[in-house]
């Protein structure tokens, strides 16, 4: 699915902080049972139910001081300073909590939760994990569900079957939401299965035909299978009611783009007007730039995208490209050489690498990179041709000729200057 950073609150693993439909207060409470006379903790309790941040942190800051030990306590602490943003201390209070009571199955889910908002999902599996194993009790089997709903999302990524696996085991403990809908389609998009996607958006779409997650996630499943006017035509009725949706544009432009429809580009712009730091959008606007011949432009996009991950095979090869266009020879070179260094199984920079060299007279590197890139794509009529003009300025003349006319064979007239450079190669070297 096109994942834009400003869909990605559609992918979260969960809330924050840990809670379901009960009362803020009642959810700390079921963390573990309160040491004897703590009233100061029961008193910071019904602040959390008003939202109260500092009036709970200050009484559970002065109970702690002397009672350091107490689970309860330092889940609420923990569920505090979570609900305001402040993550180090949350973990390092939740962690302090499961130590104190490793039975808490909401210590274990808040902290899980909590690692996996900051992308953290190795650390927040296990703990997720070990939340699906402990007794509910009085926070109710929903909040276990909750658990095993947030390693399916964890597990969507990479192991779709695992992730179904989670999903169901959710169900057992309670019924299935929309969002559980949403993220059966999800994991089977995934995983290539699109018909299963396609049905469990329709079954979104039928109860509610805005869902923007639905409609994108559709859209997606359409355009794999490269049924481009449906999904313009289900992304243009969507844009029409959600103009300012930014992963209903993203979807549009996406599905204009594939089609070469100028309309791809103005859409594009304007989202990066609204989000000029969004990577996804600017990646997909320098793309459509460069289809669109503005080299320079789409190359000012490039350039600021390499700053930030400098290393990123597909952004060396765009940029290279984009430097080829400008007849900027040796700095295409130097991007493609890198791409090949980030990523030596991608076909696309070795191909580049392969062109650079030849314009910058490097015929040994010409034939490496091609050589490269031949376990990875069949030969067509360029590659020939940079075969054979490196093995002529190395005078290697029986290869030269030999590729010479490869490149004659399949080029059929569609090169008519550079056939015609290789029937005369051909004529001297044959003599």
């Amino acid at each position: 699915m096109l994942l834009i950073s400003l869909a990605a609150g559609a992918q979260e693993p969960a809330q924050k902080p840990a809670q379901e439909s009960q009362d803020p207060a009642a959810a700390a409470s079921a963390a573990t049972a309160p040491e004897t006379g703590s009233q100061p903790v029961a008193e910071a309790e019904a602040a959390i139910g008003k939202s109260d941040w500092k009036t709970a942190e200050t009484g559970l800051d002065l109970w702690l001081a002397g009672h350091s030990a107490d689970a309860r306590a330092l889940f609420d602490a923990g569920y505090v300073a979570d609900a305001q943003d402040r993550a180090a201390d949350a973990v390092g209070f939740y962690r302090r909590a499961i130590a104190a009571d490793p039975k808490s199955l909401e210590a274990h889910l808040s902290l899980g939760l909590l690692l996996a908002r900051q992308g953290k999902t190795d650390d927040a599996r296990p703990e997720l994990k070990t939340a699906t194993t402990l007794d509910a009790g009085d926070a109710g089997e929903q909040v276990k569900a909750r658990a095993w709903r947030a390693l399916a999302r964890i597990d969507s990524g990479t192991n779709p079957a695992e992730a179904s696996n989670d999903l169901l085991e959710a169900l057992k403990l309670t019924a299935e939401t929309t969002a559980d809908t949403l993220l059966t389609a999800g994991i089977a998009d995934q995983a290539g299965e699109y018909a299963s996607a396609e049905t469990a958006y329709r079954r979104v779409l039928a109860a509610d035909p805005k869902s923007a997650q639905a409609i994108a996630g559709l859209a997606h499943v359409l355009m794999e299978r490269k049924q481009y006017p449906e999904a313009e035509t289900l992304l243009r009725t969507a844009y029409g009611q959600s103009p300012d949706d930014p992963v209903v544009a993203a979807e549009l432009a996406t599905v204009l783009a594939a089609e070469d429809k100028a309309e791809a580009l103005p859409l594009l712009q304007k989202l990066h007007d609204a989000h000029p730091q969004d990577a996804a959008i600017n990646r997909m606007l320098a793309a459509v730039l460069a289809d669109a011949g503005d080299y320079a432009g789409s190359d000012h996009l490039y350039a600021a995208l390499l700053a930030a991950s400098p290393s990123d095979p597909a952004l060396l090869v765009a940029h290279g490209q984009n430097l080829v266009r400008q007849i900027r020879y040796a700095e295409a070179f130097t991007a493609f050489n890198k791409a090949t260094q980030a990523d030596p199984a991608n076909a696309d920079s070795w191909s580049g690498l392969a062109f650079a060299a030849s314009h910058t007279n490097q015929p040994a590197v010409t034939l490496h990179a091609l050589t490269m890139r031949s376990k990875y794509l069949p030969e067509v009529p360029s590659t020939y041709f940079l075969w054979a003009t490196a093995y002529d300025t190395l005078h290697q003349n029986a290869q030269a000729a030999a590729y010479y006319q490869h490149f004659l064979d399949s080029a059929a007239g569609k090169f008519p200057d550079q056939e015609w450079q290789a029937r005369q190669r051909l004529k001297l070297l044959n003599k």
